[in-house]
């Protein structure tokens, strides 16, 4: 299946990290928009200012979770990464990030600062 790459519109814009996370773990434009639009729960992300939503997916027997790390500019919405969970995470804890993403994350969250 081909990855189709999501365009920036007036009310979402999205990084080259986040276009690649999803190509990596084989997320949709729509699937993204989803949980951005209904979240299963949202907290508070690894980054000053940014926020995580997801949702669950999978089965009974497989059961993982969908996250995405955004931020909101002026009125926009910027998606900065998004990434499968394998199992379910505590509600409340620190969000599930594995670690070779973490720094590709920080290094993206201080373009935007500039």
């Amino acid at each position: 299946m081909l990855f189709k790459i999501p365009k920036n519109t007036e009310r979402i814009s999205w990084t080259r990290h986040s276009i690649g996370k999803m190509r990596f773990y084989g997320l949709s434009e729509q699937r993204i928009k989803r949980i951005l639009r209904s979240p299963k729960r949202i907290e508070e992300g690894i980054a000053p200012g940014t926020l995580a939503a997801m949702q669950q997916a999978g089965s009974k027997k497989n059961p993982y979770e969908i996250w995405m790390m955004y931020v909101k500019i002026k009125g926009k919405k910027r998606i900065i990464s998004a990434w499968r969970y394998p199992g379910i995470s505590k509600v409340g804890k620190k969000i599930p990030i594995p670690e070779e993403m973490m720094s590709d994350i920080e290094k993206e969250i201080k373009k935007l600062a500039l």
